[in-house]
């Protein structure tokens, strides 16, 4: 078994998961997957992500560990809730897009 994660950039990438699930299921009225079931399986993929803490963007990813239906509802929640990142946590977003920018996929 693989030992979870619980570093800083781990814990960052999950705090800003969990806004960005809470801005999308906040302004939307019906979803197939409900939000704390979201955040749980988001929540657990980033603790036991196979990079650790030399994670890129899940973006850049070449392994795509969510399955097929939770994947789709997280490009949905992303579309959403990713501009309005900026004006409601910019510190998260920028610190997001540099380490996106920065980091380089290991396969």
């Amino acid at each position: 078994m693989r030992k979870k994660n619980t570093g800083p950039i781990i814990m960052e990438e999950i705090c800003l998961m969990e806004v960005m699930i809470r801005v999308y299921y906040g302004s939307q009225a019906e979803n197939e997957i409900p939000e704390e079931r979201m955040l749980n399986y988001a929540r657990t993929r980033l603790e036991f992500c196979q990079f650790g803490e030399a994670k890129t963007t899940c973006q850049k990813c070449p392994v795509h560990c969510y399955q097929p239906k939770y994947r789709e509802q997280m490009k949905k929640i992303m579309r959403h809730s990713g501009p309005r990142m900026l004006f409601r946590h910019p510190v998260l977003t920028f610190r997001h897009a540099y380490r996106g920018m920065i980091r380089r996929v290991e396969k």
